[in-house]
Formats: structure tokens, C-alpha cells, sequence
């Protein structure tokens, strides 16, 4: 194929291109000059060569040139040229000019053909990623419905929207117990959306608290609303979560919203979870007061504020003192999460040998 017959078809097809994909001629010329500096300075002008490539689309043209610096004495023959023979090309030149001298490669047509084809296919691949970036880029913290796709030794795959962009879920992000199988349709938690070697990534989770919240949000209508707020969620994914809420409006019972009739609303954020427990707490402003409720399912005499930053102690019936610190300290390590407090856990008995006023409700202050 000649140079001219390259030139008839390539410009009408950068137009098409522009309204098949919604990509500015400009974008394409630019990158395909480049590239075919690129390619021609490689191969034609040596390493250290000057190439300058024209493409005109309103004359329809692609010119090639070399160019070389006019100067007094000639170090660099790539480079360079003198004056002297600079001046037999056009006597006007002096040194410090450019001399661009139009070429025409060899092998034209293959260059030209595997260079725009190169450029092209990036073009389209890096827009079809900005595009799954953009439409992705506002789901941050939202809830997703996903379908896994694959599953190596450590990650699963999950394809999201119209499977044009995939979901990675870490073993961090993953829930202890769980099992994810190829084609199972399930709900992800959307963390964060990024530009990834092979286009858009999105990392998501099972494990985050705010796939709790967001799974409330779906149920409870008057967390939708604003009417009730989740003000704080710990959670240890596959065995507990602890979720603050608070009702802007007195009438509205804030844990009944949550609840629902029968248990139907948490039942459901359960079942989602594979029977993970919620303890469903009522925030409070209180500090003292809000740590005594974190610690539930346990019933906590009193809390001490103790020297020290947000530093208290919650006194308990002896007999429920292992079930206000839980299995392997879970319970009150999620309250101390919840609240940001830390949290000394002790029995009646022993508060009372410290010399502490353990009389209910007293100490909370």
C-alpha cells in the first residue's frame, strides 16, 4: 500500500473512531505522533536521531522529517549539520537553525499499519477504563450485588455492573467461615475504586463494618430517611458486630426501627451474614453511659471515669462478668472500638476490694 493510499483511508477512519467511541481526533493524533516518532527514530534516524512527524487531517497528509541542528562545526552527524551544506538546502540558514528534511521510511505501510493499530487499541482501552472509572467512581461506601467469577489462593473476583469491571476482594475483606463459589451472586461492600493496570479496579469487602450499615440502610426505612442514625459500628466479621443508633425524633423507638416486627428487619441482616450477632445498642452523648450499654448483652453496675484519657471502668455482677468480657475478650473489645474509651472490665467483688463505690448506677459520672 502506497503512502497516499494510507493517507485516503487513515484520517476518515480516526473520524469514525471519534463517533463510534466518543474520542477526539485530537487524542489519537497526538498519541500516534508519538508513537511514530517512536518507531521512526528507532529505525531510521538512529537512537540519537531528530524525527518530527506531521499529520494534517484537513489536507489529509502524514509527512515524516529529519531534523538537524545548524552549526558551525559537525560533532554530531545524527544531529547535526553545517552550515555550510545547510545553506546549499536553503541559503537563508545560519547557525542555531533547523533543517527539517522530508523523508519517506521504507516499509511505510507496515510501520504506519502496526503503529496506528497499537495506538488505537490503547486509546480505546484507556477510555473504556476512564468511562468504568467514572461510572464506578460514586459507589464508594455503597452496596453492591456481584457474581464471583474466580477465585485464586487468596483472592476472589467479583464481577460488577454489566461486567465491565471487576471487583477484587482480598482475604482481609473476606469473612472468616464464608465460602464464595463460581457464579454465586453475592453482596459486596464497594471500599475503594482505582485505576488498575488492566482498567478500572474496585475493591471490595464482606468484612467491612460499613457492609452492616449499608445492609440496614436497605431494611430500615427510617435510617434511609435520616430519622434514625447509626452513629458508630465495631464489628468482628462472621462471629459479632456492635452498631450505635440514635432517633432524631423522640416519637421514633430507634432499636424497635431496627428490629422491625417479629425481628423481621435484623433477622434479615442476619441471614445476610450467615447468623453473625448484632447487639443493637442506643447511642448516648453520655460517654459513661454509652459505654454501659456497649458492653451489652452483659448488665453493667456502674462506670468510673479513671485517670487518663478516655479511660473508664465498668463494674459487673460477678456472675456476668465473662459474658461482659466474651469469648476471647470479644465483647469488650468491640465495646472499647465503639466507643474509643478504654475499658477496665471488673466484677463487684473485685472493684470492692480496690475500694471501689460499686452501688448501681452510682458511679456512672
Amino acid at each position: 500500500m502506497t503512502k497516499k493510499e494510507i493517507e485516503k483511508d487513515f484520517f476518515p477512519a480516526l473520524a469514525d473512531l471519534e463517533k463510534e467511541k466518543g474520542i477526539p481526533q485530537e487524542v489519537f493524533l497526538e498519541a500516534l505522533t508519538n508513537a511514530l516518532v517512536s518507531a521512526c527514530k528507532k529505525q531510521y534516524a538512529g537512537d540519537a536521531g531528530q524525527v518530527d512527524i506531521r499529520l494534517n487531517p484537513e489536507k489529509g497528509t502524514i509527512d515524516f522529517y529529519i531534523v538537524r541542528n545548524v552549526v558551525e562545526e559537525v560533532v554530531d552527524h545524527e544531529n547535526e549539520i553545517s552550515v555550510e551544506d545547510a545553506q546549499k538546502i536553503k541559503k537563508s540558514y545560519k547557525a542555531g537553525d533547523k533543517v527539517f528534511e522530508k523523508f519517506v521510511p521504507e516499509n511505510f505501510s507496515r510501520i504506519a499499519a502496526q503503529t496506528a493499530k497499537q495506538v488505537i487499541l490503547q486509546k480505546i482501552h484507556e477510555t473504556e477504563r476512564d468511562s468504568a472509572l467514572n461510572e464506578f467512581s460514586d459507589k464508594e461506601g455503597e452496596l453492591m450485588v456481584g457474581v464471583v467469577r474466580k477465585i485464586d489462593a487468596k483472592n476472589v473476583y467479583v464481577e460488577l455492573g454489566k461486567g465491565q469491571v471487576e471487583g477484587l476482594m482480598l482475604p482481609s475483606d473476606q469473612v472468616p467461615g464464608e465460602k464464595y463459589n463460581v457464579n454465586d451472586k453475592i453482596k459486596v461492600f464497594v471500599k475503594k475504586v482505582k485505576s488498575g493496570f488492566r482498567g478500572a479496579q474496585v475493591l471490595v469487602s464482606r468484612s467491612a463494618p460499613g457492609l452492616v450499615k449499608k445492609l440496614f440502610e436497605d431494611e430500615v426505612p427510617e435510617i434511609k430517611q435520616g430519622t434514625v442514625v447509626i452513629k458508630e459500628i465495631s464489628r468482628e466479621a462472621g462471629a459479632r458486630t456492635k452498631m450505635a443508633i440514635y432517633s432524631e425524633d423522640e416519637r421514633v423507638d430507634a432499636i424497635g426501627a431496627c428490629v422491625g416486627n417479629k425481628g423481621a428487619r435484623v433477622n434479615a441482616v442476619v441471614e445476610e451474614l450467615h447468623g453473625e450477632k448484632i447487639d443493637i445498642i442506643p447511642w448516648s452523648d453520655n460517654p459513661l453511659e454509652f459505654i454501659a450499654k456497649a458492653l451489652s448483652p452483659a448488665k453493667v453496675i456502674s462506670v468510673t471515669q479513671l485517670e487518663g484519657e478516655k479511660t473508664a471502668m465498668a463494674v459487673v455482677p460477678d456472675d456476668k462478668l465473662s459474658l461482659a468480657i466474651g469469648k476471647d475478650g470479644q465483647n469488650a473489645r468491640l465495646a472499647v472500638r465503639l466507643t474509643g474509651w478504654k475499658i477496665d472490665v471488673k466484677s463487684r467483688s473485685a472493684a470492692e476490694k480496690l475500694g471501689y463505690n460499686t452501688a448501681e448506677g452510682g458511679d456512672n459520672e
